[in-house]
């Protein structure tokens, strides 16, 4: 009998165990979601103030102080170390580099989803349920957007500049936007290729100290950084140019010797055979045709030396030395030339031709510029001018933003209005889907964090988001499809009207792609570290 009763009291703990363990197993999950939620969340919260033409700027500070509203180079520059901030800031930069704007929005965006997610997680709505769910609403929410969008041609110059100006004017550089959208739009359409592509990369931005952004001027032409070394012409017309990567100067053994030298007459033979080694380089340079002469920057030795120079000047060829090896590729589509490796492979059909190489000064510094070049490639040059370097570089950020947005006209021909409209117009229709969905509470929870963007404006111009909300809600609802907030005004008007309009590729890039990585992070159940 006492046999019998001992059985059941052995099987009775360990069968508490396992289910215990199985509850342990689920709420570990749990709490890694959680965690990772918390983590994206605090990362979308510290940028969030930035987003809009009235919100602040970030300064971070460590080997160097960068100052930006810009959230690809807030978070780039940010110490962030725990791995699901870290698909933030990732995502962050996979929008940068898709639409070239939007970095806060879709980071915000993110942050809103999660805390959608985190919601329906309370709820007891299965993680992967809600993965489908907002993947099946961020495709109608394209589609909607998509349906509102107002097509546009390359031809219409307008409506690039009120997209140029659209972006800018959340920046630094707002008040400069009637200055910098003419140059921004010119330089795009300027590079545009036969398939209509554009590579931003054609477009080269030279910033210089001394001026205001107001002194920024798009050069026909090629800029270049470096100055012409003195001594030889400053001036050169006709010009032949000619664009070296071997040194002119003595060469040198790969191994590191010593050479003692007890006589004169040796000394004085060395240095004649230096001079005529290097007499013959110059002169084969001269023999060629060539009048200014660009020359790549060495890490082995000098490129140039004091004696090479001398030969150059006295042969009346323009040098311009320290040209860096990550702008030869801009240069020769600028000019034409060719990279010459050799002096034996230096001939006259590797020579780019101009009508003017000078050095100018302006503004306390020089510029050497190429101007009236033959059988130049599509390139544009944009001469930067500000008070001091946190200033260009912020400007140089906003440029390259609204440069990012005029390509994404070109690559997908269609525009939406600003201000939150589009968001509120999606959130709206997304409610009414929902009623015939099987997952409608996840539609629900996506349209509702869609309302973020709009919220956030209101918050950082100081509105009352709930009452801004709430009414663009009721315009959207009487059918005023392009109501958005004025963020100068600080009441609701019509977008298209006050010219606030963005690239359709920039909202739906975003929602797309913030939504693609709350996806994978409600599909991490644990985290382990790697041996």
């Amino acid at each position: 009998m006492a046999g019998t009763t001992t059985a059941p009291s052995k099987a009775a703990p360990s069968a508490a165990s396992s289910k215990n363990d199985t509850f342990n197993q689920k709420d570990k999950a749990t709490q890694v979601r959680l965690s990772n939620i918390m983590a994206a969340k605090a990362v979308a919260d510290a940028i969030r103030t930035s987003l809009g033409p009235r919100g602040m700027d970030k300064m971070i500070y460590g080997k160097e102080v960068v100052i930006s509203n810009d959230g690809a180079t807030i978070l780039k520059h940010m110490s962030v170390l725990h791995p699901a901030a870290r698909m933030l800031v990732d995502l962050s930069a996979a929008q940068d580099v898709e639409a070239g704007d939007g970095t806060t929005s879709v980071v915000v965006l993110a942050g809103s989803l999660l805390t959608a997610a985190q919601k329906l997680l309370k709820k007891g709505v299965h993680p992967t349920q809600i993965a489908e769910g907002f993947q099946r609403a961020a495709a109608e929410a394209v589609k909607i957007l998509e349906d509102i969008a107002i097509p546009v041609n390359l031809d219409n110059r307008e409506a690039l500049l009120k997209s140029a100006t659209t972006s800018l004017s959340s920046k630094v550089v707002a008040q400069y936007s009637n200055v910098l959208a003419p140059i921004v739009v010119d330089s795009v359409l300027r590079v545009v290729n036969m398939e209509h592509n554009v590579d931003i990369s054609d477009i080269r931005i030279v910033k210089k100290i001394g001026g205001t952004i107001d002194d920024t001027e798009l050069v026909p032409g090629l800029v270049l950084n470096q100055n012409v070394i003195p001594g030889g012409p400053t001036r050169v017309e006709k010009a032949k140019i000619g664009l070296i990567q071997f040194q002119l100067s003595p060469p040198k053994p790969d191994m590191d010797n010593q050479v003692v030298v007890n006589d004169y007459r040796q000394m004085d033979r060395i240095l004649k055979e230096e001079r005529a080694y290097l007499l013959n380089l110059v002169k084969q340079i001269k023999k060629a045709g060539c009048n200014v002469l660009l020359i790549q920057k060495s890490i082995l030795r000098d490129a140039v030396n004091s004696l090479s120079l001398h030969f150059l000047a006295k042969l009346k060829i323009m040098a311009i030395k320290e040209v860096e090896r990550d702008e030869i590729e801009f240069i020769c589509k600028a000019t034409g030339c060719k990279p010459i490796a050799d002096i034996d492979s230096f001939t006259e059909d590797k020579l780019g031709t101009a009508d003017l190489v000078e050095e100018i000064e302006s503004d306390g510094s020089r510029i050497v510029q190429i101007s009236g070049i033959k059988n130049a490639g599509k390139t544009a040059s944009i001469i930067m001018r500000g008070a001091n370097q946190y200033v260009l570089d912020e400007a140089e950020r906003s440029i390259h933003d609204a440069l990012c947005v005029i390509r994404c006209l070109v690559k997908k021909r269609a525009l939406i209005v600003g201000g939150g409209a589009p968001e509120i117009e999606v959130s709206l229709r997304l409610n009414e889907l929902a009623k015939a969905q099987a997952d409608s509470i996840c539609f629900q929870a996506f349209a509702d964090a869609m309302e973020v963007i709009p919220t956030t404006l209101a918050e950082n111009t100081g509105l009352s988001p709930i009452a801004i909300v709430t009414e663009l809600r009721n315009r959207h609802a009487n059918g005023e499809k392009t109501a958005g907030i004025n963020v100068r005004k600080g009441m609701i008007s019509d977008m298209q009207q006050e010219n606030v309009i963005q690239p359709l590729l920039v909202t739906t890039s975003a929602i797309e792609l913030a939504t693609e990585t709350v996806r994978m992070l409600m599909k991490i159940d644990d985290i382990l570290a790697s041996r």
